[in-house]
């Protein structure tokens, strides 16, 4: 292995700012640390002429208070709300009540009798409708979308909080006035209705399978550190009695520049860009963090054990604890989780237990944290196996570790795919800006960050045997995920709310100057995809290609006229060929290959497409092209095989009927399209069980020698073709007929199933006027204005005002096909007794479209932005002209929709709402516990009907 040497280069630029940077770094970045400690990473990337901005601080979970648990992640949600400039109509009066408030929470606090807790909370809802008057909801978001942002967004972690936007480059001045001034000073306006969202939050958490069960693993295996002892989202107990003190505190303890890091990557230019940051963010002062005690865990000496049960399917969770990230044991016990799983599926769980569907799945992973980590396994066992036996197949797999029982070219093959992974995700502008802000919290350098995978070659077989013997043991943690009523649940109460003003049509003098500010205007650039896509026939076979002129990595795509709808077994095909293998080579051998290549293959059937895909790296495309179609023309039908996959089928069909999200994604579907819905539409157990094999692998072997088209994106189109050439069949097929399927009217109706959870989800959905792409511009600024995003009228009644769910959204969804009907949909997922103020609330909104010429104003603006910083690039150029053929265009779309939307007007707008929204009827999908449904709210709805899983599933 040779060594490439990252080190560290002390910079001043002409204007007097040192930076690091990093000898040989691709990436070319540059680390500033301001004066105050600010610590500021700028990098490079010009696909767009946008820049991802972050954020991060580093605080999370880990730093609440015991006694306020979840109170950073509040405050990452009150971030949002503006400061004394930003939000108000008159900070002087809003100041007041809010005082009175924080002073109101404090005695609610305090307060131990029930009945005056209540009393004292109804004073708080009555004081805050005086605020109210003088708050504008939502006008960091209005500032901010003004810019053309995408990506608003927050979350908040064990040790971090996290600040997102993805910005024209244009607006950079402007974007940092905005976020100097919500990180200058902490206004806690709106506390209460933003609270009750953080309750649905909690709420729609129980309802989260992944989430009961990583916190039953996280407390198992950090029983005295925080990263298990406290949640991000806090204890039920503590966000009912928050405290507006506590959180003050909290923001000018940790929100200090020297604990927050700005990283910035993009279309920019290094010295301006670090004069701009300075100018703003370095007149912030910085301090002395708090004093934070350090928790040190004592080994784990035995396996601990802890069940929780949901409704879904059953499954079981191991894990054992590492060190912190960066350490050579989290290094380890990564590598180990790799030879169990890996993105070439050749690793043992991949080929020994899913290959061989000795389980119905298995994986293996390792994460680390800034403290600490661990290393984890899960299965989900067949219905004729325990949860125990379940473990006992994962630790048959790491006993082959121990004993040094894998390939000795898996090694090199895992370091390779780190190495092209980090390739993928490092080429955009967010893959790199999200790896600079998790390097920043988690306190490592860059440097350090560089040279990781070097330090992960050096790793060796004997180093992996023995780590193993050493760290496997039996002191790990096991969660046994069953099936069943979870007793657990604990719902937050709703502390009942009175809906407050919002001042929609309010502007603060702070946004005033903001929207007043002109900014260089950026030229729309759209693509001349015949200039950009070089097209030419090679023996009868249309070869498109797209120039790859970032890196070394290649696509190559084979692009088949026909899916599902023209052959329901053709799904079923693709699916079992995975499992099969040729004369030459076992199923697990062809994984291998592929892996050792650096080459992935996918195979996606939708109902009139079949796309089979390779990707990876271009000097081996030819090989894996090679191995693609000898594994294709060359499959071996194994009866018995084939038998046992039909039994995992089947089973799978029995966890998506468990499974929350899948029921109400089924249910979507049953009250968009009926019983007659090619969702239903599946191939039935019989006709499964009574499949020979050689049916399906014949159709695997003709596939070649029906019509398709190449897409093949790279750098050297002209050896690609030299190679692709021998692999051209004659066509000797027609494509066939495709099934049709009716697209029903909605009509009034309401499809329940009942699901044991804490909420009730509603979607209503409308079959609209076929597809017309004169209207894309006004379904782009609708979208915007009305109906999603943090800026949005529903967003802000249904959310800020009424406090009447954490997600709702409204949605005009253009068809991707002429001659079929778009669809409306519109949701909320909010608690049972709320569902009628929920749907009264949405119907009011929906009876006419309200006219806020600001908002619209705003909404259109930003709207126009987007698309001029957007730019397709790469092989989206490609796959953007497929799809705009099937709408019957050959040129670049957004030109029209940017022209559209410059001339729109609200009175255009809503003409094209009550043309096309207004009037349709909507049908209604319901999902919850049926004890807890108002069927009061639900008979308003319309024609109520509950529907059995095998009903909406087709089986």
């Amino acid at each position: 292995m040779i060594s490439t040497q990252f080190s560290e280069i002390s910079t001043t630029d002409k204007n007097g700012f040192t930076y690091k940077t990093f000898e040989n770094d691709p990436n070319k970045v540059r680390v500033f640390t301001l004066k105050n400690g600010l610590q500021v990473f700028l990098a490079q990337n010009f696909d767009a002429p946008k820049i991802q901005t972050y954020i991060a601080v580093k605080t999370g979970s880990n730093n609440d208070p015991k006694d306020n648990t979840g109170l950073s992640h509040y405050l990452e949600h009150m971030l949002f709300k503006g400061t004394s400039k930003l939000g108000t109509l008159n900070w002087t009066e809003e100041k007041k009540y809010l005082e009175e408030i924080s002073e109101l929470y404090e005695a609610h606090k305090a307060e131990k009798d029930p009945l005056k807790k209540k009393g004292i909370y109804k004073k708080i809802d009555e004081v805050s409708q005086k605020a109210s008057e003088f708050a504008i909801a939502n006008e960091y978001d209005k500032a901010i979308s003004s810019l053309g942002a995408t990506g608003t967004n927050a979350h908040t972690w064990l040790d971090e909080t996290v600040y997102k936007n993805n910005i024209p480059n244009n607006e950079l001045e402007k974007w940092l006035q905005i976020e100097k001034e919500r990180f200058s000073e902490l206004t806690l306006r709106l506390f209460h209705t933003e609270l009750e969202s953080v309750y649905e939050e909690f709420n729609r958490a129980q309802d989260n399978d992944g989430r009961i069960t990583n916190y039953a693993l996280m407390e198992l295996l950090f029983p005295t550190h925080p990263n298990g002892q406290q949640t991000t989202l806090g204890k039920a107990e503590h966000l009912k009695n928050p405290s507006m003190k506590r959180i003050h505190q909290y923001f000018d303890d940790f929100y200090v520049p020297n604990n927050y890091a700005m990283v910035l990557v993009g279309d920019l230019q290094f010295e301006k860009t670090i004069q701009l940051v300075d100018q703003y963010f370095g007149t912030l002062k910085g301090k002395d963090l708090p004093q934070k005690e350090i928790i040190t865990e004592k080994p784990l000496t035995k396996i601990s054990k802890k069940i929780v049960k949901t409704p879904t399917v059953a499954r079981v969770q191991i894990a054992w604890r590492t060190e912190s990230y960066g350490s050579r044991e989290s290094q380890l016990a990564d590598i180990c989780a790799n030879i169990l799983s890996n993105s070439g599926e050749a690793g043992l769980l991949d080929l020994n237990i899913n290959q061989a569907q000795k389980a119905m799945y298995s994986q293996a992973y390792s994460t680390a944290f800034k403290n600490y980590g661990y290393f984890s396994a899960i299965i989900v066992p067949k219905e004729e196996q325990t949860l125990d036996d379940g473990i006992a197949l994962i630790l048959e797999q790491i006993d082959l570790i121990k004993k040094g029982k894998f390939a000795d070219w898996l090694l090199e093959a895992i370091f390779n795919d780190f190495k092209l992974q980090r390739l993928k995700a490092l080429e955009t502008a967010d893959g790199l800006a999200s790896n600079l802000y998790d390097t920043y919290i988690k306190g490592r350098t860059w440097q350090q960050e560089l040279e990781e995978m070097q330090e992960y070659e050096t790793i060796t077989k004997d180093e992996i045997v023995t780590f193993a013997n050493h760290f496997f043991k039996d002191n790990y943690v096991v969660v046994y995920k069953e099936k069943g009523e979870n007793e657990d649940l604990l719902r937050v109460e709703n502390p009942g709310i009175t809906p407050i003003k919002i001042n929609r049509d309010a502007k603060s003098d702070f946004l005033i100057q903001i929207l007043e500010q002109k900014s260089l205007p950026i030229k729309p650039v759209f693509v001349d995809f015949k200039k950009e896509i070089e097209t030419t026939v090679l023996r009868e076979k249309k070869i498109s290609f797209v120039k790859n002129n970032e890196n070394d990595l290649a696509e190559l795509h084979y692009i088949f006229p026909f899916g599902s709808d023209h052959d329901k077994e053709l799904g079923l095909a693709t699916q079992v060929l995975q499992y099969l293998g040729t004369e030459r080579f076992s199923a697990d051998e062809l994984n291998q290959e592929f892996y050792k290549l650096g080459i992935s293959n996918n195979f996606k059937t939708t109902q009139n497409e079949l796309r089979i895909s390779l990707k990876g790296l271009e000097e081996n495309i030819s090989k894996g092209m090679a191995l693609l179609h000898h594994w294709m023309s060359a499959v071996k039908p194994d009866q018995n095989f084939y038998l046992n996959f039909v039994n995992t089928i089947l089973e799978s069909r029995e966890v998506a009927k468990k499974d929350k999200n899948r029921i109400m994604s089924s249910l979507v579907n049953y009250a968009k399209f009926g019983k007659n819905s090619r969702s239903r539409d599946v191939i039935s157990e019989t006709r499964l069980k009574n499949i020979e094999v050689i049916e399906l692998t014949k159709k695997i072997k003709k596939l070649f020698s029906f019509p398709y088209q190449i897409f093949f994106y790279g750098q050297d189109f002209y050896q690609f073709k030299s190679y692709a050439e021998a692999f051209i069949k004659p066509e000797l097929f027609e494509i066939p007929e495709p099934k049709l399927f009716p697209e029903p009217e909605t009509s009034g109706k309401v499809f329940f199933t009942s699901y044991d959870m804490v909420q009730l989800e509603m979607s209503k959905i409308a079959k609209g006027n076929p597809v017309n792409i004169k209207n894309f511009g006004k379904i782009n600024v609708f979208n915007e204005y009305f109906g999603s995003g943090l800026s949005s009228i529903i967003f802000q009644e249904l959310r800020e005002s009424k406090s009447l769910a954490y997600s709702a959204y409204v949605s005009y969804a253009a068809n991707a096909e002429l001659q079929h009907p778009d669809y409306i949909s519109a949701y909320i997922g909010t608690q049972p007794d709320k569902l009628e103020t929920a749907v009264n609330a949405m119907d009011e909104l929906m009876a006419d479209l309200p006219q806020v010429d600001f908002q619209f104003i705003n909404s259109k603006n930003s709207a126009l932005k987007k698309i001029e910083a957007g730019r397709i690039t790469r092989s989206n150029i490609f796959f953007n002209a497929l799809k705009l053929e099937k709408l019957g265009e050959d040129y670049d779309l957004r030109r029209d929709v940017y022209t559209e939307i410059e001339k729109l007007t609200l009175e255009e707008l809503s003409k094209f709402y009550n043309e096309n929204i207004k009037s349709m009827p909507f049908n209604t999908a319901i999902i919850g516990q049926k004890e807890n449904l108002d069927m009061k709210a639900v008979q308003k709805l319309g024609e109520f009907q509950e529907l059995s899983l095998e009903e909406i599933f087709g089986y």
